[in-house]
């Protein structure tokens, strides 16, 4: 089973809008028995909450299933169970390098980084934006992105 850990500062906006849209896409390609998602944020100020009601409303407006989104803090053992840990924005990446220290670098990627096309490579926070839109159109992309990556890195 390959684990990947979507990423963000909270844990209510950004990656669990990734988790439930990757687990949606890996479920879409028969893929639910080879991948599974899970998602935190660096800080602890949501741990135990539903995600922000702007990333239900996207989730919902899309059809994508949010059943057992709740936010948590990323901790230690998370570096050992997963194998991707995708960061929303730079700022997630260094927060994540502190914690662990650079020995994980290989493993830690910004989501955007992944797409060609698109220039800014952090994905925007819509807590402070309010645009959630925008937030769905780059998650998809990278979220495309990063499937491909591990189906060509595990021959799936």
């Amino acid at each position: 089973m390959i684990h990947v850990l979507f990423v963000c500062l909270g844990n209510i906006c950004r990656s669990p809008m990734a988790e439930a849209m990757f687990r949606d896409l890996v479920k879409r390609e028969g893929l639910e028995n080879e991948i599974a998602v899970d998602s935190c944020g660096t800080g602890d100020w949501h741990t135990g909450n539903r995600p922000h009601h702007g990333t239900l409303t996207i989730l919902k407006k899309y059809k994508i299933n949010d059943k057992g989104l709740v936010a948590r803090q990323i901790k230690l053992d998370d570096f050992e169970k997963f194998d991707y840990i995708v960061a929303m924005d730079s700022s997630n990446v260094v927060n994540i390098q502190r914690l662990k220290g650079n020995q994980d670098k290989e493993r830690i990627v910004r989501l955007l980084d992944l797409v060609e096309e698109v220039t800014n490579k952090d994905v925007p926070d819509p807590y402070y934006s309010g645009n959630f839109e925008e937030v769905y159109e780059l998650i998809n992309q990278g979220c495309q992105a990063l499937l491909a990556k591990i189906r060509l890195q595990n021959q799936l």
